[in-house]
């Protein structure tokens, strides 16, 4: 508020977004990569909370489909029919489907969750014999090979099994190894870019699904793994082409965009939540 030179009182509707999954109102699940470690924090009313604190209504997203919302509002507008499907990269997988500017989140909220989508991930070339599993119980699914937990928990011990001499492999901590795979990957690195190509790849399948399932007007990809420089961002988006099965003429032309604003996408979309459901609750 000092930034702006404002209090309080000129603020009509608070918009919120969390990582990991949670209902439409704010509660957190049990379960993600995102999710609090401790177990208190399963079922927690984060929206509720914040509303009493504050004394103001609290409107709520989570933080993929808030930016998922910011995407597709710069790519379309506020009052464009078009569809769009965002998969956003970070230490899980978020994202969101927008239609005619609206978030599609379901009936207990967790509609658009993409991360845990299952891909035929064996069609995926170089990861043979890998069986990777997601922090919520699945095998498979989006992101467990697309996110900065799959790198750390499944991809990097696979391929340093390949590379036992790689850099990387003698920090002796995969943690810190799994964040420095971007840079490297960045900078040419022939393992550490092999390893976005498999993420790439898996973004292709995933999006191929979406785009038999919505026919949509765009793709959006975004997070941290693409928080680099545009060659490799260039690079990267076309993996993720090289990675979807062929598909019909009228299909190909559907663009994939690399999501503007990085990191603050999602509370910029937080707010058009705010703005947009302040309006139509007549609080504005």
């Amino acid at each position: 508020m000092k930034t702006i030179g404002g209090t309080l009182d000129d603020i009509t509707v608070v918009g919120l977004d969390t990582p990991g999954p949670a209902s439409s109102t704010g509660v957190f699940s049990a379960k993600g990569s995102t999710n609090f470690v401790h177990p208190d924090w399963a079922g927690f009313d984060i929206r509720d909370n914040l509303a009493r604190k504050l004394g103001k209504p609290v409107t709520y997203l989570n933080d993929g489909n808030a930016g998922a919302l910011w995407g597709h509002f710069v790519l379309f507008g506020a009052k464009s029919p078009a569809t769009s499907v965002s998969a956003i990269v970070g230490t899980g997988l978020g994202g969101g489907i927008i239609t005619e500017g609206l978030v599609i989140k379901g009936r207990k909220g967790f509609g658009g969750e993409g991360g845990h989508v299952l891909i035929p991930y064996q069609s995926i070339r170089g990861i043979e014999g890998l069986h990777p599993e997601c922090n919520c119980g699945r095998t498979g699914d989006l992101e467990s090979l697309c996110s900065l937990t799959a790198i750390e928990k499944n991809l990097l011990p696979y391929f340093l099994s390949m590379y036992p001499d790689h850099q990387l492999a003698k920090l002796g901590d995969l943690r810190k190894a799994a964040k420095l795979v971007r840079g490297l990957a960045e900078d040419g690195d022939p393992m550490c870019k092999d390893i976005f190509r498999v993420q790439a790849h898996a973004l292709g399948l995933f999006f191929d699904e979406m785009v038999n399932t919505f026919d949509p007007d765009a793709l959006i990809v975004g997070g941290g793994a693409i928080e680099t420089k545009p060659e490799f961002q260039k690079w990267f988006v076309e993996e993720i082409h090289n990675g979807m099965p062929a598909q019909r003429v009228e299909q190909a032309d559907i663009p994939i965009h690399i999501m503007p604003n990085g990191d603050t996408a999602g509370a910029r979309g937080a707010a058009i939540e705010a703005l947009v459901v302040g309006r139509q609750g007549g609080l504005m």
